[in-house]
């Protein structure tokens, strides 16, 4: 288990995001062009959620969709730049495994993040397959998330 910098803690209740900040985040590697207001619902309606705090700024984020029971898909895994390097991300997505341990636990990411997730234990599928919405479909083809 990785441990936190005793500053850095972990919130698990939706209703306790920053979610002006959240959106920043997920903006800042294109992983959603929500404002607050969606990122908010998207986290509400979520199985799970973790957000990361550095005292009161929120610094990570991430959430699960899961029947609970045998399904989880991990989205919108956000650590901010200045954080990297600390492990923060393996301690959010170790949070999640543990989690849903019991579940098989799917998620799509970057192409150039595909090793970092392979080193915490995701395996490549050779039957994924997916239907992306019009209005990003195409910035996801253009970052070879499909050719």
């Amino acid at each position: 288990m990785i441990q936190l910098p005793k500053n850095i803690y972990f919130v698990i209740d939706a209703r306790c995001g920053d979610y002006q900040r959240v959106a920043e985040l997920l903006n800042q590697f294109g992983l959603n062009d929500g404002d607050e207001n969606v990122q908010r619902a998207t986290f509400n309606a979520s199985h799970g959620v973790a957000f990361l705090y550095d005292g009161d700024r929120l610094i990570g984020c991430g959430r699960v969709l899961s029947d609970g029971i045998s399904q989880a898909a991990i989205y919108n895994i956000a650590i901010d730049v200045g954080y990297h390097g600390q492990h923060l991300g393996q301690a959010l997505m170790q949070h999640f495994i543990e989690r849903y341990r019991a579940c098989n636990i799917i998620l799509y990411t970057h192409p150039e993040t595909i090793g970092w997730y392979e080193k915490i234990g995701f395996h490549k599928m050779n039957t994924g397959l997916a239907i992306f919405a019009p209005s990003s479909a195409a910035w996801m083809q253009s970052e070879g998330f499909f050719e």
